[in-house]
This record gives structure tokens, C-alpha cells and sequence, in this order.
């Protein structure tokens, strides 16, 4: 028997938002784009309504100039929609681990009134799916006092801890939206292939994988052809996924937890990845307090982990969140998956950049810009990879360190590092 469903409006359901509210929005793939529209036409009679979210992607409408006393936006990431309001004073930034977000909602230092999420048509049991965009809206969910669906058949029923009965919901909305979509892998370059090339030959078969945001874990992914039973536990997976799945790379065999599923926070992606994904319980979505804890990711063997980065330092402190005072993402989980790859047995934390800016400006700096964000400090990547090859850190002194990153810089830059490792170091 079908469990009978009562839809109402998007204006009518968020009559529930009242001034001083505090309101959770789902991001990423299933940032709820109409409830956000219909929320902005709100503002006549809002008033310090606060908005958390991790990413969004595509107009969010709250953040208009008019909208200032009625919305404010307390982002826990820092994502292109929002990332000129935030370094404009128009917007805030909370620095956290991906990890402990769902603690700020449990532990009520952010309690949340309402939360909005985009879900899928419930099905015969009543219950509806928050698809490719677990992460940390599940606990969103359970900690809010009332919860507005928009209900979308775009949105792929996937398996794990997204599951939602439509009796959690305070109101339902239905909407055909398209699912937000990005894809990294058509804009991989030569230099950042090279790099995938390198960070590939540090991968042994059978080993763990997670895979930052951005061009070069796809290229990374590119160049695993010739590996064999390799494992995913990630917070955010990607298109490069399919082939090495299909192909058979990617097994999950050797895995200690979750052995045969690849487990996940997040998907972010195309529109193909996202059929790839609908109701396929090789995927399992999981809570992010779960997948990115250290003690969680160093159970599985060989766990590589494989972030980026903005600059590093001839220390090896690594800024990945800003661009000097300019906020241009967030911390997220890459010390999470670091510190749990340098605890696995056999792990390996890796950040891969280009040596160079889109500019020419080199990325391996004698000191991070004034302002810099540290993300992970000289303790926690072991290796650092440009196009240029690997500089292995661990257990390296701070002299060592400068000269194994000076030889993966760019080799016009070498010597002008040279001679700053000679200044602070007294020799080379």
C-alpha cells in the first residue's frame, strides 16, 4: 500500500520561517534552487533570518544587496555563489572540519529551526531520498525542529543514510528541477595530467581511495588504467568514478569497513553520474561525521588520500582555503581524510598542485601569503606532488623539506627559492 502524500506551495510551506529563524539549505548537486527563489520573495517580512550551508551551487537569490536586513548568510564553506559576499563583508565564514559540522547541529552551538532539502518522490513505504547530498544534511535533518522538502524526481534514490520518511517533514513542495552539475574532468590540462600521472604511480593495487574536489584528482583518476581491486571511501566522488568502476578497477575487495561498496558523503558531477548512481547499491551515502573520521578512514588498508592546494610553503604548511585574506573555499575535510591516510597502514596523504598560478606565479613560496590560511600544518601531508614529480616530507627536516619542494617547483622559480632557503636556512 502507498503511503498517501499532501503537497502544498512553496510560498505557503515557508510561512513556517520566522524572523531570527536559523535555516539550514542542502548544497551542492541538491542545492534546493526554487525554495531558495521563494524564500528571497520572503524578505518584506524577514528579519535576521540566518542561513548555514556548506557548498551551493547556482543563484541562491538570498544574498541580493535589498535582502541584507532580512537574510545573513553564516556559510560553514565557501563556494562561488557566495565567495563575493563573503569577501565583500556581506556574508560570514565559519571555519570547521567537514567532520564536525553535524556536531555544531547536535550539540546546539548552531541549533537549527528550519532546514530545506531536495528530496526524491517518496516511494512505497514513504520514504524519499536526499540523493547525491548526504554529507552533513542528514544530521541537518535530525537536529531541526521542522524540515520543508522540495520534492523532485531528478533527485536518484541512493543508498546508505539519506533515507527520509515523508512524516519527518513538516511540508512538502513539488518541483522538476535539474540537478546542479560540474564537470572537472573536460578541463584537465597537460601539467595537471602530468601531475595525475605522478600521484598515480604512488597508488598501489588494492588501496583506498578519496579524491578531493577539482581537475586534478580527475586526473588522477585518468591515469589508474593498469591498477587493480582498488577501494573508495571519499566525502565527495566524481565522474572519473564510472570508467575504473565499469572497468573493474575499482573493486572494493580489500577493504576492512564497507568491503564491495564504495562509500561517500557526496556526488558532484554530471547528469550521468547521477543516473549512474540512481538506486545503485554499490554506492553507499553516508553521514559525514562517519566517513570523514580519521579513526573510521584508517580501518581500511593503503587509504590514499589526495587533496589540493593554493600554495605551500618551503615548510611544507599548505594553504588550501585562501588566497592570501581572500576567503576562496573552506577547510572541508582535508585534514580529515590527511590525518586518516597517515594513520592507515600503508596510507599516504598527498597534495597535488600545479607549480604555477594561472599567472606564472609560483605555488611553492618561501612563505604563505600575509593573511594565508594554514589548512594542514608541516606535520600532516607526506608528499607533495606538481607537475614536476613527488617531494616525499616525511620525517624531514625543515632545510630537507625546502630542497625537496624547490626541485618540484618550476624551474624558472628554483633559484629565486634557492636563495631564500640560503637566507633562512644559512646554506642549501
Amino acid at each position: 500500500m502507498r503511503i498517501p502524500v499532501t503537497y502544498t506551495t512553496a510560498e505557503e510551506s515557508l510561512q513556517m520561517v520566522k524572523s531570527g529563524d536559523r535555516v539550514f539549505i542542502q548544497g551542492s548537486a541538491q542545492t534546493p534552487t526554487t525554495m531558495l527563489r521563494h524564500l528571497a520573495l520572503q524578505g518584506e517580512r524577514l528579519r535576521d533570518v540566518e542561513l548555514v550551508f556548506i557548498s551551493v551551487l547556482g543563484e541562491i537569490f538570498v544574498d541580493k544587496p535589498n535582502l541584507l536586513d532580512s537574510f545573513k548568510i553564516n556559510a560553514l564553506f565557501v563556494s562561488e555563489p557566495i565567495r563575493k559576499d563573503v569577501n565583500e563583508g556581506r556574508a560570514d565564514y565559519v571555519p570547521v572540519f567537514l567532520s564536525e559540522i553535524p556536531e555544531l547541529f547536535k550539540r546546539n552551538v548552531l541549533p537549527i529551526d528550519v532546514a530545506i532539502v531536495q528530496v526524491s518522490p517518496p516511494d512505497k513505504h514513504g520514504y524519499c531520498s536526499m540523493g547525491v547530498s548526504v554529507d552533513v544534511a542528514r544530521s541537518a535533518v535530525n537536529t531541526a525542529k521542522k524540515v520543508i522538502a522540495q520534492v523532485n524526481p531528478n533527485v536518484p534514490r541512493t543508498h546508505g543514510d539519506g533515507l527520509i520518511h515523508t512524516k519527518r517533514f513538516s511540508a512538502m513542495v513539488y518541483c522538476e528541477d535539474k540537478l546542479h552539475e560540474v564537470t572537472y574532468g573536460s578541463r584537465v590540462s597537460e601539467d595537471e595530467l602530468r601531475i595525475g600521472e605522478h600521484v598515480a604511480n604512488l597508488i598501489e593495487d588494492r588501496s583506498t581511495l578519496q579524491m578531493g574536489i577539482g581537475a586534478i584528482p580527475d586526473a588522477v583518476l585518468k591515469c589508474l588504467g593498469n591498477h587493480k581491486d582498488l577501494g573508495i571511501h571519499t566525502e565527495m566522488l566524481s565522474d572519473g568514478i564510472i570508467e575504473l568502476f565499469d572497468k573493474d578497477i575499482v573493486t572494493n575487495k580489500y577493504k576492512t569497513i564497507h568491503p564491495n561498496k564504495i562509500v561517500t558523503g557526496f556526488a558532484l558531477g554530471s547528469r550521468k553520474l547521477y543516473d549512474y548512481i540512481d538506486d545503485n547499491p554499490a554506492f553507499a551515502f553516508l553521514d559525514i561525521d562517519y566517513v570523514n573520521d580519521p579513526h573510521v578512514i584508517k580501518r581500511n588498508p593503503k587509504v590514499v588520500a589526495i587533496n589540493s592546494a593554493i600554495e605551500v610553503d618551503l615548510t611544507g604548511q599548505i594553504c588550501s582555503d585562501s588566497i592570501g585574506t581572500y576567503q576562496y573555499s573552506g577547510v572541508g575535510g582535508q585534514m580529515d581524510f590527511l590525518r586518516g591516510a597517515a594513520l592507515s597502514m600503508g596510507g599516504k596523504p598527498i597534495i597535488a598542485l600545479p607549480s604555477r598560478t594561472n599567472k606564472g606565479k609560483s605555488r611553492i613560496v618561501p612563505f604563505l601569503n600575509p593573511g594565508a590560511g594554514v589548512v594542514a600544518t608541516r606535520a600532516h601531508a607526506h608528499y607533495i606532488a606538481t607537475e614536476y614529480g613527488v617531494a616525499y616530507l616525511y620525517g624531514k627536516n625543515l632545510r630537507q623539506r625546502a630542497k625537496a619542494l624547490i626541485d618540484i617547483a618550476h624551474p624558472d622559480d628554483r633559484e629565486s627559492l634557492e636563495k631564500a632557503c640560503i637566507e633562512r636556512f644559512k646554506s642549501f
